[in-house]
């Protein structure tokens, strides 16, 4: 007799996204399972503009200065008044930028800010799932408004971090986020990252990216993960509602549950 209205939810997270990028909210919610809601959180990006607009490369000063207070801490404190179980930073480059201790740190900060309640973050996740998958080396794919520095930093932090990164750099697909499609994607994917890693990484929470993962799992034979995956992943978990119920995003939901 009633329609769904999106009440009836077991679990509700908490997002964390550039105040213009529409990529962590599209593949978030194309990827939840019934009974997760989804509610998000818009912080200023200095690199982004009406539209989304953003030019070919990101420039390293906005990148950090997301991950800086105030308005990420204040956005945190607001959607933690919500009754959200969990809050989900997205947005992969600053941490790349402030490197993995950088990283550690702004997650105290925002748990603070968020009265204790958990707060992760796209590459923390994405480490603690290579590690939950047993990978030691990754091939690390960025998008192409990635520069190549930035890129090296995303190396660096994986490295840090313990991993061997034999292949890392932006993808060489058309620059502008509406531009790649999952095909295009999946073949750039499949003809330059080789057969060195044992998984790859494909890191930006603003790269259409989560439509491809079983496509080239199973093409590749090993292990996809993107960033708006890993982050849900790590999510549920911290929300303490596991990660079972995900199905057609790739071997993570279906063997680390």
């Amino acid at each position: 007799m009633w329609q769904p209205d999106g009440w009836d939810v077991q679990v509700r997270l908490g997002v964390l996204t550039p105040h213009a990028d529409v990529g962590p909210e599209s593949e978030l919610r194309a990827m939840a399972p019934a009974g997760v809601g989804l509610h998000f959180a818009r912080v200023p990006f200095g690199a982004m503009g009406r539209g989304g607009a953003m030019g070919e490369t990101i420039p390293l000063a906005p990148v950090r200065a997301f991950a800086e207070p105030p308005r990420v801490d204040e956005a945190a404190e607001l959607l933690a008044d919500a009754p959200v179980s969990v809050l989900a930073y997205a947005f992969t480059s600053s941490s790349y930028v402030i490197g993995a201790r950088g990283e550690a740190y702004l997650l105290a900060r925002l748990r603070e800010r968020a009265h204790g309640l958990p707060v992760v973050a796209t590459c923390a996740a994405a480490v603690e799932a290579l590690r939950a998958l047993g990978v030691g080396r990754i091939a690390l794919v960025d998008p192409p408004w990635f520069d190549e520095t930035l890129n090296e930093l995303g190396r660096g932090y994986y490295e840090e971090a313990g991993f061997e990164v034999p292949y890392a750099a932006p993808c060489g697909l058309p620059g502008g986020q509406a531009q790649v499609t999952p095909r295009a994607l999946h073949d750039w994917v499949a003809g330059e990252v080789g057969d060195a890693a044992e998984a790859v990484v494909i890191g930006g929470n603003g790269l259409r990216a989560v439509g491809v993962i079983e496509a080239l799992e199973a093409t590749l034979g090993r292990p996809v993960l993107t960033a708006n995956q890993v982050l849900l992943w790590s999510a549920l978990r911290a929300a303490g509602a596991g990660a079972g119920g995900v199905e057609g995003y790739g071997r993570l939901f279906a063997e680390v549950v």
